[in-house]
């Protein structure tokens, strides 16, 4: 079973003159484990491609599949709980961290696992081991506001792997780190596509962060090539 198959994916916005395609007939398939980099100029669809797979962007045209169940076809696909797949199938990582600012960094991350129905000791324990393997086991007990961009950014990072999605998307995670941190980052993505047998999806704009992906998807104008890495 692949984790990702998109078939003929299209979005388009707007109506008559005002019409933009900003995905057109994507199709591809991503596998368990599978680690995929997604390229392109800014405004080429990027953003929207993970965003129509995430369960956020209702796509125009084609099908979504996630861990093989439909969740698109030509619009959300009828009997569908897309909250519940987001938070159960889906991890997703924004270049903005949408902390909750009243929640110090660990509860940030133990929100995520408690609405999944872990218990709070072993929400404490993943929060902690999560955290100290981006660099913040320091910082747990700090709220957003005493986090620097970086380490806010670490931290929603944290949030998203929190419960092992099969499905991680990741737009620009490294914007606001680093080369070391964003190094980091990167290097537990790897690790969590193998350990986990996640597919993982990233995109980004630093050509050196690439090393050790899949595959590279690169996107121009709304249409993808597909790259295989030797």
């Amino acid at each position: 079973m692949f984790a990702i198959e998109v078939d003929n994916l299209t979005k388009i916005y707007g109506k008559g003159e005002t019409t933009v395609t900003a995905l057109q007939d994507a199709t591809f398939k991503v596998r368990p484990g599978e680690l995929v980099a997604i390229l392109g100029p800014s405004g080429s669809g990027k953003t929207t491609l993970l965003t129509c797979i995430g369960l956020i962007n209702e796509p125009t045209l084609g099908t979504v599949v996630i861990d093989g169940t439909t969740v698109a076809d030509g619009g959300w696909h009828g009997g569908i709980d897309l909250k519940r797949m987001r938070r159960e199938k889906l991890g997703f990582i924004f270049q903005a961290h949408n902390l909750i600012p009243f929640l110090t960094a660990q509860e940030n991350v133990m929100i995520a696992l408690e609405i999944n129905g872990l218990t709070r000791n072993e929400a404490k324990k993943r929060s902690v081991e999560l955290l100290s393997a981006l660099n913040l086991g320091h910082r747990i007990n700090n709220y957003p506001s005493a986090l620097s961009g970086g380490e806010s950014q670490r931290v929603a990072i944290a949030r998203a792997l929190a419960n092992r999605p099969k499905v991680i998307l990741a737009d620009e995670p490294t914007a606001a780190l680093d080369t070391e941190n964003g190094k980091n980052v990167m290097d537990l993505l790897k690790k969590l596509a193998v350990e986990n047998h996640s597919a993982i999806m990233v995109v980004t704009h630093d050509h050196r962060m690439v090393d050790g992906f899949d595959r590279i998807f690169t996107v121009s104008d709304g249409r993808i090539t597909d790259e295989k890495i030797s």
